[in-house]
């Protein structure tokens, strides 16, 4: 009896307990082999949906599953069989999507499809997918002459490979360093528990002394809170120079992205000029809200010249303060520290002491009530195979119990996870044969783990108040994703979502974080168990707008500099990387780092995720988020924003369409007028009363 291979078992969740890297290339080979021929059937069918466009989806969504598990383990589990199974079926599966997207008879099919009779009887979600096909098709140039067809191949295959490559470089380099501090002095100001966890870590590599490296759990505290400056110095000279040319601090030459990043410019420019286009900015805002560069320019550009005085007054209270702390002169690596000084100094609180007040079994618990509420649905532990002991498993039912979505939840940092946050589908929302197909999403994060015990017990993990934001923001993703009520594929959940409104959701729950009534009911002191004092979340109010300017610009920083990388920008030009986003600096920062800080080495969101001219769209969606949560203040019941009226009306008209109508439209259903980006500077504190 042939055991079936687990990746090409699709009768329900991702079997993570049985699947193996030697299952990757067989069953990617034989999935290619069946699309492959699916598809030259499918080119002689009836331009019908039923007899071509059905069956098209069917077979593209098994592929896209299978290669979807391989992706997510290569992303949570980067152990080098995992990466050679990833890397040696990428180039094939960017070859069958290249081939796929400029297959002329496949492109005619839906052209077909769109000027028959019958395209009038289709739901407005088939219209929608039909549509996104075409436009789909035309920017994987399915219309470019014969010739320059393989030309324009072989450039999705090599930046496949590159934005993989850019990625695993980037982890690397992350875990190549590692700071051995012997002298226990040095460890003043940092909190016991990252200190207990440096310990043990060194333990772990038989070393004696404190392990600190350069992963969120262990950096982020040592810049904040400690006190030694040349620790500071040493974790930020390594974190600004990962994956850069330079060796001397574990890093290999070969681990350099910056040609990396020179190619991918090249291939892109290239991509675009093959399109007709005169740049990649204009490629990538196709399928967005924004009608071009220059709009989204000169909405980033406005940002700027509204917060830009806000963070000069932010950066100019922080030098003056450092002064106070006998820094004469505040260095970059002196930022983190200075400002937890002042926000200390200003607002009598720490966010270490804020941290206390929200462990993790409290958060979730808070979390689940806040979905709960607005959206009518239960959250409930659920069972399912995980690839990692850390995972948790969840089922979200619907009022009569009936399941309306699943999701994995990956809270904690590990060397052999790639660093952020991030929300992935593992299957999506559709109506087959069978019935509805449930939606399952992965949150991922990169907490800190529960480090030490109490009364004989581990101790729970510890959140930021940072942290649980970010933690609601996945959420928000996973919301969408999860919610929708669209049965066709190409549009349910987060798919055919323009990418710069795809963040509403998720910028959308950060805001319950701010709340008197959420957090009372999801803080819990780690000893006491006694909820966040009303004074200390006063003052964390007070605090919430503290260097929102200096956040706001480092943020357009971002947004500008990627822009006109793609837009307005010679990859071999004389004019460098380095160069153009120094002078985004001279434009808009307040903070400008070293010479030799490397900062677009690691920029992964754009060279190795999706976000290659669309970083603006955090800002962007922000402006949609802001006006939506305004809409939760105004209607508020007995005081609360927790409004399952309102609720309904989000979940209805943003989260269960999914992409099945543009994102202004559901936006303007939801809100009943356009965005206005009012909301958005109150929240940041610059409207002043």
């Amino acid at each position: 009896m042939t055991t079936m291979n687990p990746l090409l078992d699709f009768s329900g969740l991702p079997r993570f307990d049985a699947v193996r890297p030697e299952h990757v290339t067989p069953a990617i080979t034989e999935l290619l082999a069946e699309n492959r021929a699916l598809l030259a059937r499918l080119e002689t069918a009836p331009a019908t949906w039923a007899d071509f466009a059905a069956p098209f989806f069917d077979g593209s969504e098994r592929l896209s599953r299978a290669w979807g598990v391989v992706g997510h383990l290569h992303s949570v589990m980067d152990v080098p069989d995992w990466r050679e199974a990833y890397n040696a079926n990428l180039p094939e599966v960017t070859r069958f999507f290249a081939e796929l997207g400029q297959n002329q008879h496949l492109f005619a099919q839906f052209k077909a499809l769109k000027a028959s009779p019958a395209y009038t009887r289709l739901s407005a979600a088939q219209q929608r997918v039909v549509e996104h096909e075409i436009r789909d098709f035309r920017l994987s140039g399915a219309e470019l002459p014969e010739d320059v067809k393989p030309r324009f191949q072989a450039i999705q295959e090599e930046l496949a490979s590159l934005q993989a490559k850019f990625s695993e470089n980037l982890l690397d380099a992350t875990n190549a360093f590692a700071e051995i501090v012997t002298d226990a002095a040095e460890l003043a100001g940092i909190p016991a528990d990252v200190v207990e966890a440096a310990r043990g870590a060194a333990e772990k590599d038989g070393k004696k002394g404190w392990k600190f490296t350069l992963h969120m759990p262990s950096y982020l505290p040592v810049m904040q809170y400690a006190e030694s400056r040349r620790l500071r110095e040493a974790l930020y000279r390594a974190y600004a120079t990962r994956a850069a040319e330079f060796h001397d601090l574990g890093g290999k030459p070969e681990w350099d992205n910056m040609p990396l990043i020179r190619r991918i410019l090249e291939l892109r420019a290239e991509e675009a000029g093959h399109l007709g286009y005169g740049n990649f900015a204009e490629v990538s805002l196709v399928p967005k809200m924004a009608e071009s560069p220059a709009d989204v320019l000169a909405f980033l550009r406005e940002l700027a010249q509204k917060s830009r005085p806000f963070a000069e007054r932010d950066m100019a209270e922080l030098r003056a303060f450092a002064v106070s702390q006998g820094l004469t002169f505040m260095e970059p690596w002196d930022i983190g520290w200075a400002s937890e000084k002042l926000k200390q100094a200003r607002y009598s609180f720490s966010d270490e002491e804020v941290r206390q007040y929200f462990p993790e079994p409290k958060v979730l618990a808070g979390l689940f009530r806040v979905i709960e509420t607005l959206f009518g649905v239960r959250i409930r532990p659920d069972a399912a195979p995980v690839w990692h002991e850390d995972v948790r498993f969840f089922r979200i039912e619907d009022s009569a119990g009936g399941l309306v979505g699943q999701f994995y939840l990956d809270l904690y940092a590990r060397e052999t996870k790639r660093g952020g946050a991030w929300m992935d589908d593992a299957i999506t929302r559709r109506l087959t044969e069978a019935g509805i197909q449930t939606p399952v999403a992965y949150l991922n994060c990169n907490f800190s783990r529960p480090v030490g015990e109490k009364d004989g017990e581990k101790r729970p993990a510890l959140f930021t108040h940072d942290e649980v934001i970010t933690l609601f923001h996945e959420t928000g993703h996973g919301l969408h994703h999860l919610l929708t009520r669209v049965d066709e594929l190409g549009v349910a959940g987060i798919n055919g979502v323009e990418w710069d409104a795809v963040e509403l959701p998720s910028q959308f729950m950060e805001n319950f974080c701010w709340e008197w009534e959420v957090l009372t009911e999801m803080t819990a002191h780690v000893d006491t168990g006694e909820p966040l004092p009303r004074a200390l979340f006063d003052r964390m109010t007070a605090a919430k707008n503290f260097q929102s300017g200096m956040q706001i610009v480092r943020q357009l920083e971002f947004s500008l500099f990627d822009l006109l990388l793609h837009s307005d920008f010679e990859p071999v030009g004389q004019k460098s990387v380095l160069d153009l986003i120094e002078e985004v600096r001279q434009e808009v920062a307040v903070v400008f780092p070293p010479p030799w800080h490397r900062f677009p080495n690691s920029f992964s969101h754009i060279f190795a995720g999706g976000y290659a001219a669309g970083y603006y769209s955090y800002k962007w969606a922000e402006v949609l988020s802001a006006d939506a949560f305004a809409a939760f203040e105004e209607e508020r019941i007995n005081g609360s924003v927790l409004n399952p009226v309102t609720g309904a009306r989000f979940r209805d008209e943003i989260l269960a369409v999914g992409g099945s109508r543009p994102a202004l439209a559901s936006f303007k259903a939801f809100r009943g007028r356009a965005p206005s980006v009012d909301a958005l500077l109150r929240h940041s504190g610059m409207i002043l009363a």
